[in-house]
């Protein structure tokens, strides 16, 4: 088996192929993660919701419901050794209708039977109280205490972090063209030449499909299913303390306002099902319908508060369940496909488990010497006076502001760019320590950050690209003077 070039490749640097990888590296052996982007968290990973669903909502049975429910209960452990951020706010179910209550009562049960602990039912005028936002059209709600908010850039990039840490390889701008069965593993072709594994991980996302069928005859159809978001300013932040959901339907589990870790409110998805896997525009008619739903359930929004709008594509397979493992006609293949809501909190128990089969199939044996923490970049702004005061003396990176909005330093930004896999980009940047993110949007610090950039990477300012090739922030005709 020494022909190989790696034992397992990874296909995709989502969360969901960025938690395999991490628990991978528990075992010996040789792995590579191949990312089509320039940086991990560069799809449906980097535009969610930020939710971690307490698992009411998946049909009892599903793997939905089994993953959401270890996911949920592994990610107060999980922020602890990998540093993002994560809070237990709770959620709230709203029921605007009376005749809708058996719904409610309908979807406590369901949440009962998947193991969901504290559900309760409460009466609208407990649910003011308790959100004093909350429409007084609503007459009863659904109280999952479990229900929490998460970094979904924090938690992917830790992932990949402690995976780096522990020897994973990872290989952007490395798209993967095809892939093929040979004896005794797989040939995947790639932009930049062919690799070999004995095993393969499909964590693909939108293509995840495509891969799939390539090598199984158990036909998978993967819909690029679009939800739009909206973003206010931190001003809006205490607007709800809780996750505001409306009762799901059909789509999803519909349009929602809730909190974030950083202090914004965020308010979204919707649900357009595409047959174009890269369109991610938003439009003036999806983000009207995104507000005017949002305020059904909460009154009062700040919508002049907006300072972005963005959409990402959730991978909506046909069975409306998550395809995980062997497909069993292709020994050694093993996808994490349809990775949609709850996808995001069900990723660290999808990525342990797949990492068992992995290694059983492999032989591959456990490494007393793998690290489970990660240390994550220091905050300075956060940090008491006192102490803020003496990191400055030690190193004075940390007292320059680049970012004004959000308190970045340039000690912050040289870290996120020494890391691996470190920022590469300006949205590798702000995915890592929030420049750019705050109200402003960039309009002050992207020059400096840019400067910064080219500097620890030892190109011309020229180069320093938004998210990777093509995108270069500096254009001028060539040979101008």
């Amino acid at each position: 088996m020494s022909g190989f070039t790696y034992d397992v490749i990874i296909i995709g640097g989502g969360v969901a192929g960025c938690a395999v990888a991490r628990e991978l590296a528990r075992y010996r052996a040789r792995i590579a993660l191949l990312e089509r982007a320039e940086d991990v968290c560069s799809g449906a990973s980097k535009a969610n919701s930020g939710i971690v669903h307490a698992g009411f909502d998946a049909a009892p049975g599903t793997a939905k419901a089994r993953f959401n429910l270890l996911g949920n209960r592994q990610m107060g452990a999980l922020a602890r050794e990998l540093d993002f951020e994560f809070a237990r706010c709770g959620s709230l179910v709203l029921c605007l209708d009376e005749a809708d209550r058996p719904r409610l009562e309908a979807l406590a049960a369901r949440g009962r039977q998947n193991g969901v602990p504290g559900l309760e039912i409460l009466p609208g005028d407990e649910v003011r109280r308790r959100e004093p936002m909350v429409s007084e059209r609503c007459v009863a709600a659904l109280w999952a205490p479990t229900g929490g908010i998460v970094c979904p850039f924090g938690l992917t990039i830790a992932l990949a972090e402690n995976a780096c840490d522990n020897g994973v390889t990872f290989l952007p701008l490395t798209e993967v063209t095809a892939i093929a069965r040979m004896e005794g593993g797989y040939c995947v072709e790639t932009g930049r030449g062919a690799l070999t594994a004995r095993c393969v991980v499909n964590a693909a996302r939108v293509y995840a499909d495509v891969l799939h069928n390539q090598v199984s005859a158990r036909r998978l159809h993967i819909t690029p299913r679009k939800g739009d978001y909206c973003l206010l300013d931190k001003t809006a932040g205490g607007h709800v303390r809780s996750t505001i959901f409306q009762l799901p339907g059909a789509a999803g589990k519909g349009v929602l306002v809730t909190p974030t870790v950083h202090g914004n409110l965020l308010l979204g998805p919707t649900a357009t099902d595409q047959t174009d896997r890269e369109n991610t525009a938003t439009t003036a008619a999806e983000l009207d319908f995104l507000q005017r739903r949002a305020a059904e359930g909460v009154r009062a929004l700040p919508l002049r508060a907006v300072i972005t709008a963005f959409s990402g594509l959730r991978a909506h397979e046909d069975g409306g369940d998550f395809v995980l493992g062997s497909p069993g006609d292709a020994p050694g293949f093993f996808d994490a496909a349809g990775i949609e809501s709850p996808g995001l909190t069900s990723a660290p128990a999808i990525g342990r488990w797949l990492a068992e089969r992995v290694a059983a199939y492999l032989g591959a044996p456990p490494r007393a010497d793998w690290q489970p923490r990660r240390r994550g970049i220091l905050r300075a702004a956060s940090l008491p006076e006192e102490e803020r005061r003496a990191l400055i003396a030690r190193q004075p990176a940390y007292g320059a502001i680049v970012c004004r909005c959000e308190q970045i330093s340039e000690g912050e930004i040289l870290d996120a760019i020494a890391r691996t896999p470190g920022a590469r980009s300006l949205d590798g940047l702000k995915r890592r320590v929030r420049q750019g993110m705050g109200r402003c949007q960039g309009g002050f610090c992207t020059p400096r950050a840019m400067e910064l950039l080219a500097q620890a990477r030892g190109v011309p300012p020229e180069e320093v690209c938004k998210n990777g090739p093509g995108s270069r922030m500096i254009a001028g005709e060539e040979g101008a003077q």
